[in-house]
């Protein structure tokens, strides 16, 4: 069930980080932002919204497969790793530049990611529940 937590995170991760590459590509494209009809309509034609969608749709359905079997802390945790892996892409395909403080948060995010998956923590209502049980 381990792999299957491990490569299920992965696809996500890579359904989401392509989902936001895809955002950013498609607004690039679309520049400059507006909030008329012409603008939607330049987001509309542009090939990188619907990259973006499909990501979507496939962290979606991603996401209700692993949320069936799941512990929901890791899980929900390990959703932010986008941010990471976005981070990332976009330096090194994209040419943006990498600040200290997003090094900062991207390693306090993987901290925190290392720290909800590798603590196993007790319910305190099911906790509570097998008190009253015994």
């Amino acid at each position: 069930m381990r792999r299957f937590y491990l490569i299920g995170f992965l696809i996500l991760l890579g359904f989401d980080t392509l989902a936001q590459i895809g955002f950013k590509l498609a607004a690039v494209g679309a520049a400059p932002p507006a909030l008329e009809f012409a603008w939607l309509g330049r987001i509309a034609s542009e090939r990188w919204i619907y990259l973006a969608v499909a990501g979507y749709l496939g962290a979606f359905v991603t996401w209700m497969t692993l949320l069936r079997y799941a512990p929901i802390g890791p899980a929900f945790a390990a959703t932010h790793l986008d941010i990471v892996t976005v981070l990332i892409v976009s330096v090194m395909w994209l040419g943006e530049t990498l600040s200290s403080p997003q090094v900062v948060g991207a390693g306090l995010i993987l901290i925190g990611i290392t720290i909800l998956a590798t603590t196993k923590g007790e319910d305190p209502e099911l906790k509570q529940y097998s008190e009253d049980a015994a």
